[in-house]
């Protein structure tokens, strides 16, 4: 997925997949779905969007994880984080919850409210092999504390993970330098962003309209586009304005062995990560 020209370009455009998933929450699968397993080191991306609590009401009650990390971005809405590992906290609009299951946790993600709008995502990102059985770690971003940056031609940038220019997102450092953005163009305006060249890039439209890259290529509300991994993203919104999460991340190279809640390297560490939460060591 080599591009030479200045502009990353569209080499995938997806609207993802419905599925359910936790306690039978509705939500879309954006990345790993059968025609987009990952986009190394991103593991899986999931959206969840609805103003019925009955879509969403039953959460995701406890369960394990080891060898990657979630990070979960709460648009709209309450979220309550507990884990076997000591770690808790909510978070409301605007908030992120980040936690590295490492070597082995269990934890709970439920909805802290009744009934009105909920809105947000849930990415996984990958660890090296020499980290996935480090100690679980958890921390809450509170929305106050992920810094805003205006950038010219009429774009503003809430960066909860990675730099730009100056300004450095509150998620932590990482092996696979995470670039994590929550990206707003006004009506007719443009944005030209730096994204490291060698990092696998996405970004997830959900309001409005844009073209993006040289070719000016269409994206419509709902629908992720995979980016070629060089150069700068360039985009214009339409007669409305546009926002859209973006995620980069420098590519791992490493196998990867995925079962359920569970990414190693091997099968034999899946067998064995199975084994492990089975005899009660998570």
């Amino acid at each position: 997925m080599s591009e030479t020209r200045d502009a990353r370009r569209i080499v995938y455009l997806t609207p993802g997949m419905p599925t359910e998933d936790g306690a039978g929450v509705k939500l879309t699968r954006l990345v790993g779905t059968p025609e987009l397993p990952d986009l190394d080191p991103m593991l899986m991306l999931d959206t969840f969007r609805s103003d019925d609590p009955n879509d969403y009401i039953a959460g995701f009650p406890p369960h394990p994880h080891r060898g990657f990390e979630t990070v979960s971005y709460m648009i709209k809405g309450r979220q309550q984080h507990r884990d076997n590992k000591g770690g808790e906290g909510l978070i409301t609009d605007g908030g992120v919850q980040w936690m590295t299951a490492g070597k082995g946790v269990v934890h709970s993600e439920m909805p802290a409210q009744t009934g009105g709008a909920m809105f947000g995502f849930q990415l996984w990102l990958n660890l090296p092999a020499r980290e996935k059985m480090s100690a679980p770690w958890y921390r809450d971003i509170r929305a106050e504390d992920i810094p805003t940056v205006a950038l010219p031609g009429g774009a503003s940038v809430k960066l909860v993970a990675g730099m730009i220019g100056e300004t450095k997102g509150p998620g932590p450092e990482r092996a696979t330098a995470p670039l994590i953005a929550d990206v707003t163009i006004k009506a007719s305006a443009n944005l030209s962003l730096p994204i490291p060249d060698g990092h696998n890039a996405f970004l997830y439209l959900f309001e409005g309209t844009l073209s993006l890259g040289e070719d000016r290529r269409a994206v419509s509300a709902g629908e992720l586009a995979v980016l070629s991994d060089t150069g700068t993203l360039t985009a214009a919104a339409a007669a409305h304005s546009a926002r859209f999460l973006l995620v980069a991340g420098k590519p791992l190279r490493e196998p990867i062995a995925k079962y359920g809640p569970f990414v190693m390297n091997t099968q034999d560490q899946l067998r064995q990560a199975v084994r492990d939460f089975q005899r009660g060591l998570f």
